[in-house]
Protein backbone atom coordinates (compact mmCIF):
# COMPACT_ATOMS: atom_id res chain seq x y z
CA UNK A 1 0.00 0.00 0.00
CA UNK A 2 1.84 3.14 -1.05
CA UNK A 3 -0.01 5.47 0.60
CA UNK A 4 -0.54 4.61 3.89
CA UNK A 5 -2.48 7.23 5.98
CA UNK A 6 -3.18 5.21 8.95
CA UNK A 7 0.12 5.60 11.39
CA UNK A 8 -1.80 3.66 14.47
CA UNK A 9 -4.55 1.95 15.17
CA UNK A 10 -5.10 1.98 19.07
CA UNK A 11 -8.42 0.99 19.08
CA UNK A 12 -10.55 -1.80 17.46
CA UNK A 13 -14.24 -3.36 18.18
CA UNK A 14 -14.10 -6.11 15.42
CA UNK A 15 -16.62 -5.43 13.04
CA UNK A 16 -17.72 -2.32 14.38
CA UNK A 17 -15.49 0.66 15.07
CA UNK A 18 -11.63 2.12 15.43
CA UNK A 19 -9.79 4.91 16.40
CA UNK A 20 -6.81 5.48 14.56
CA UNK A 21 -3.83 8.65 14.84
CA UNK A 22 -2.46 9.67 11.72
CA UNK A 23 0.38 12.16 12.10
CA UNK A 24 0.80 14.73 9.95
CA UNK A 25 5.13 15.75 8.74
CA UNK A 26 6.55 18.03 6.59
CA UNK A 27 7.83 15.26 4.82
CA UNK A 28 4.40 14.11 3.49
CA UNK A 29 4.62 14.06 -0.57
CA UNK A 30 1.55 16.02 -0.68
CA UNK A 31 2.45 18.87 1.21
CA UNK A 32 5.12 19.39 -1.62
CA UNK A 33 2.25 21.14 -3.76
CA UNK A 34 -0.72 21.70 -1.37
CA UNK A 35 0.75 24.38 -0.77
CA UNK A 36 4.26 25.43 -1.33
CA UNK A 37 4.35 28.54 1.19
CA UNK A 38 1.51 27.58 3.53
CA UNK A 39 1.48 23.72 3.48
CA UNK A 40 -2.33 21.94 4.31
CA UNK A 41 -3.60 18.43 4.57
CA UNK A 42 -6.24 18.27 1.56
CA UNK A 43 -9.38 17.70 2.33
CA UNK A 44 -9.77 14.67 0.00
CA UNK A 45 -6.84 12.98 1.96
CA UNK A 46 -8.51 13.75 5.77
CA UNK A 47 -11.40 11.34 3.94
CA UNK A 48 -9.20 8.87 2.49
CA UNK A 49 -7.44 8.35 5.94
CA UNK A 50 -10.99 7.84 7.44
CA UNK A 51 -12.13 5.38 4.58
CA UNK A 52 -8.40 3.72 5.12
CA UNK A 53 -9.37 3.06 8.52
CA UNK A 54 -12.79 1.80 8.16
CA UNK A 55 -11.12 -0.78 5.36
CA UNK A 56 -8.60 -1.78 8.54
CA UNK A 57 -12.43 -3.13 10.38
CA UNK A 58 -13.28 -4.94 7.09
CA UNK A 59 -9.63 -6.34 7.03
CA UNK A 60 -9.10 -7.65 10.58
CA UNK A 61 -13.06 -8.73 10.68
CA UNK A 62 -12.52 -11.25 7.68
CA UNK A 63 -8.94 -12.75 8.77
CA UNK A 64 -7.68 -10.39 5.74
CA UNK A 65 -9.29 -11.90 3.02
CA UNK A 66 -11.53 -8.69 2.04
CA UNK A 67 -11.12 -5.13 2.16
CA UNK A 68 -13.06 -1.90 1.71
CA UNK A 69 -13.33 -0.14 -1.34
CA UNK A 70 -14.70 3.39 -1.50
CA UNK A 71 -18.27 3.51 -3.05
CA UNK A 72 -20.28 6.59 -2.01
CA UNK A 73 -19.61 9.80 0.33
CA UNK A 74 -22.46 11.65 1.89
CA UNK A 75 -22.40 14.67 4.50
CA UNK A 76 -18.49 15.47 4.18
CA UNK A 77 -17.52 18.50 6.21
CA UNK A 78 -14.33 20.35 6.94
CA UNK A 79 -14.24 22.20 10.15
CA UNK A 80 -10.49 22.96 11.05
CA UNK A 81 -7.58 22.85 8.86
CA UNK A 82 -4.77 20.18 9.37
CA UNK A 83 -1.62 21.65 8.93
CA UNK A 84 2.27 19.69 9.40
CA UNK A 85 3.06 18.88 13.28
CA UNK A 86 -0.74 18.33 13.68
CA UNK A 87 -2.24 14.85 14.39
CA UNK A 88 -5.85 13.65 13.54
CA UNK A 89 -7.59 11.33 15.73
CA UNK A 90 -9.38 8.99 13.56
CA UNK A 91 -12.65 7.28 14.84
CA UNK A 92 -15.03 4.83 12.69
CA UNK A 93 -18.12 2.87 13.19
CA UNK A 94 -19.82 0.87 11.02
CA UNK A 95 -23.80 2.42 10.75
CA UNK A 96 -25.34 -0.28 8.57
CA UNK A 97 -24.58 -2.84 5.78
CA UNK A 98 -24.48 -6.06 4.77
CA UNK A 99 -21.92 -8.55 3.39
CA UNK A 100 -21.37 -6.30 0.53
CA UNK A 101 -21.90 -2.77 1.35
CA UNK A 102 -21.02 -1.11 4.81
CA UNK A 103 -21.78 2.40 5.79
CA UNK A 104 -19.74 4.24 8.14
CA UNK A 105 -19.89 7.48 9.94
CA UNK A 106 -16.11 8.94 10.89
CA UNK A 107 -14.85 11.77 12.38
CA UNK A 108 -11.22 12.86 12.66
CA UNK A 109 -10.24 15.73 15.70
CA UNK A 110 -7.27 17.57 15.84
CA UNK A 111 -6.31 18.91 19.16
CA UNK A 112 -9.55 17.62 20.66
CA UNK A 113 -11.29 19.84 17.91
CA UNK A 114 -13.43 18.49 15.05
CA UNK A 115 -11.42 18.97 11.98
CA UNK A 116 -13.68 16.47 9.69
CA UNK A 117 -16.79 14.69 9.77
CA UNK A 118 -18.05 12.12 6.76
CA UNK A 119 -20.25 9.38 5.82
CA UNK A 120 -19.73 7.17 3.75
CA UNK A 121 -19.98 3.47 2.26
CA UNK A 122 -17.28 0.89 1.38
CA UNK A 123 -18.22 -1.96 -0.97
CA UNK A 124 -16.58 -5.40 0.85
CA UNK A 125 -13.80 -6.47 -2.21
CA UNK A 126 -11.50 -9.70 -2.38
CA UNK A 127 -8.69 -8.26 -1.23
CA UNK A 128 -6.13 -10.73 -3.40
CA UNK A 129 -6.31 -8.13 -6.53
CA UNK A 130 -5.31 -5.46 -4.28
CA UNK A 131 -2.32 -7.19 -1.90
CA UNK A 132 -1.94 -10.36 -0.74
CA UNK A 133 -3.91 -11.39 2.85
CA UNK A 134 -0.65 -12.18 4.48
CA UNK A 135 0.85 -8.29 3.37
CA UNK A 136 -1.87 -6.68 4.50
CA UNK A 137 -1.48 -8.92 7.91
CA UNK A 138 1.98 -7.57 8.61
CA UNK A 139 0.93 -3.99 8.29
CA UNK A 140 -2.18 -4.62 10.39
CA UNK A 141 -0.10 -6.05 13.19
CA UNK A 142 3.14 -3.32 12.77
CA UNK A 143 0.27 -0.65 13.39
CA UNK A 144 -2.03 -1.82 15.25
CA UNK A 145 -1.00 -1.17 19.17
CA UNK A 146 -4.17 -0.27 21.31
CA UNK A 147 -3.91 1.37 24.34
CA UNK A 148 -3.01 -0.84 27.50
CA UNK A 149 -3.67 0.77 31.04
CA UNK A 150 -2.60 4.34 31.60
CA UNK A 151 -0.28 4.29 28.47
Amino acid sequence: MRFLLVDRIIELESGKSAVGIKNVTMSEDFLTHHFPDSPIMPGALITESLVQLASWIIQENSDFRKIGLAVEFDKIKFHRIVRPGDQLRLEVEQISGNDEILKFKAKAYCMENLAAAAQFSLSCEDIEPFQAPADSRRIFEMIYLPKQGNQ
